[in-house]
């Protein structure tokens, strides 16, 4: 197992240094999801809801957390992304009792570090907001499976978790 880079060889939390690592193309795809009753998906689809337009904000606010994931992650690196994409799948089940959408962010750069954190950072906070936006109707809503799919660039080269699972 590989040792945590986030710690000094005297057990200090410090910034990993970066400096001598090579500028490479990075990218991270990172995915989850939000359960909820149906009912609340249906007002979702329909658009009436009374804040608006429920994934596009959700989509806005996962880029926007993208951007800052630095501003909120202690010891993380500030990185200028080149693109950030954040998108909704819809999965409901006829005749059942609650949906799901499925959020997945892909985040890329050119930088000396990769961009997963700010992959996870966009899913989990586009899924927080569908989550604040419904949750008068809908206290239940349950975030879960938010992990890293896959991460390109560096000298770890590309990491796939279709490739680790058995």
């Amino acid at each position: 197992m590989s040792k945590l880079t986030h710690f000094n060889q005297d057990g200090n939390a410090h910034m990993v240094d970066v400096a001598d690592k090579d500028i490479t193309h990075r990218r991270a795809i990172a995915r989850g999801q939000i359960q909820m009753q149906a009912a609340t998906l249906q007002m979702i689809q329909a658009g009436e809801h009374k804040k608006g337009d429920v994934l596009g904000i959700a989509r806005i606010a996962g880029i926007m957390a993208a951007k800052k994931t630095s501003d909120l992650i202690p010891l993380c690196h500030p990185l200028m992304l080149s693109h950030v994409q954040v998108e909704f799948d819809i999965n409901e089940d006829s005749g059942a009792d609650t949906a799901r959408i499925h959020c997945h962010a892909t985040v890329e750069t050119e930088a000396k570090t990769g961009v997963e954190m700010e992959a996870l950072t966009a899913v989990q906070v586009a899924l927080l907001t569908i989550y604040d936006m419904c949750k008068a109707v809908d206290r239940a809503m349950s975030m879960t499976a938010i992990q890293l799919q896959e991460k390109q660039g560096g000298k770890s080269g590309t990491w796939n978790r279709k490739n680790q699972e058995p």
